[in-house]
């Protein structure tokens, strides 16, 4: 089968589209094709040498994968032949809390991904897709989606009338946005783009931010929430937005950190962090039984991902060429050709 290997530290262009044997099944795992992936952030650092837990080499590049089981294992009940699935992210992280051995389990990172023309799941890490969904709409959510889902829903205990901060227009935070407006809370999103904003707006964004054009955001946030400021912050910037984010936060409020876009030193300490008595959770992606809730929720409210563009697999290079360019809004997609 056709697959693409990360074999070095030396970026983008260095990935190798190779020919290897289609993997065997164990007792309680599936064989899916793969119809459609789609690429994160982590999967442009990946290629860098810059994922400090799951960084292992020669690997199969990409967690988020939608495809059609091909075959089962000998245990494995619940799947058959033909079932459309996406598989959790980790493949050893069923529910409740993570262990060392559920974190060594990322797909793209300690284990192979799914970039190629079929990829292997564990069967009870896995989920049946809506049917309202597409291949390439079901695979955006095992690392983004089930990501906000995780900080908003489990983390942040998401009520009605909370509100949100969501920084860019990246997957997690355009999934953010949407599953905020589907549970009743208020959101408030911030790019640097007049036109991302707008798009923002259709989907229901209830206040905007471009930063370049208001550079102290913060104050922002707080004149429009009246100086109470948020719930919860989805912060995806890291060191370089840190600090302004635990600054318009509200007292009890939480900062659920996931990302590092602005860079990968440590976020400045805060005096807010103490005086407001803030939740700072580190969120890192999250379980199968959040993506069943996710999917189950979306289905709901029939909730469709914000596909950028889409790439075929033999251009998968191209795809990763668009994302490191952060032009997106939302998530860009790689789909088979068969």
């Amino acid at each position: 089968m056709r697959a693409y290997q990360v074999t070095t530290a030396d970026g983008i262009d260095a990935i190798q589209q190779v020919e290897i044997d289609i993997p065997t099944l164990a007792a309680d795992e599936i064989l899916v094709k793969m119809k459609a992936c789609s690429l994160n952030y982590r999967d442009i650092l990946i290629t860098m040498g810059g994922y400090v837990r799951n960084d292992i080499r020669p690997i199969i590049p990409l967690s988020d994968g939608a495809g059609e089981v091909v075959s089962v294992g000998s245990s494995v009940v619940g799947f058959t032949p033909g079932d459309r699935v996406i598989g959790n992210f980790f493949q050893e992280w069923k529910e409740g809390k993570i262990d060392d051995a559920g974190l060594n389990s990322a797909m793209g990172g300690s284990i192979n991904g799914v970039l190629a023309d079929y990829f292997i799941l564990k069967a009870d890490c896995s989920v049946k897709i809506p049917d309202y969904l597409s291949y390439a709409e079901a695979a955006t959510l095992p690392c983004a989606a089930t990501t906000a889902w995780h900080a908003l829903v489990c983390v942040g205990e998401l009520k009605p009338d909370d509100t949100i901060l969501l920084l860019g227009t990246g997957g997690v935070s355009i999934f953010g946005l949407q599953i905020a407006k589907a549970l009743g809370a208020k959101t408030i999103i911030t790019s640097s783009s007049d036109e991302k904003l707008e798009r923002a707006r259709t989907l229901g964004a209830d206040h905007t931010i471009n930063y370049k054009t208001h550079p102290d955001w913060e104050e922002e946030v707080l004149k429009i929430t009246n100086g109470e400021g948020v719930n919860n912050v989805l912060e995806v910037g890291g060191a370089g937005t840190f600090e302004k984010s635990s600054s318009c936060v509200k007292p009890n409020g939480t900062i659920s950190l996931i990302g590092i876009l602005t860079g990968l030193e440590s976020p400045s300490m805060s005096l807010m962090t103490i005086f407001n008595l803030l939740r700072i959770q580190g969120i890192y992606v999250g379980s199968t039984e959040m993506l069943e809730q996710l999917t189950s929720t979306m289905e709901a409210h029939q909730i469709h991902p914000q596909i950028d563009i889409t790439f075929p697999f033999s251009q998968a290079i191209d795809a990763y060429q668009w994302m490191a360019q952060a032009k997106h809004f939302g998530k860009v997609v790689i789909e088979s050709e068969d």
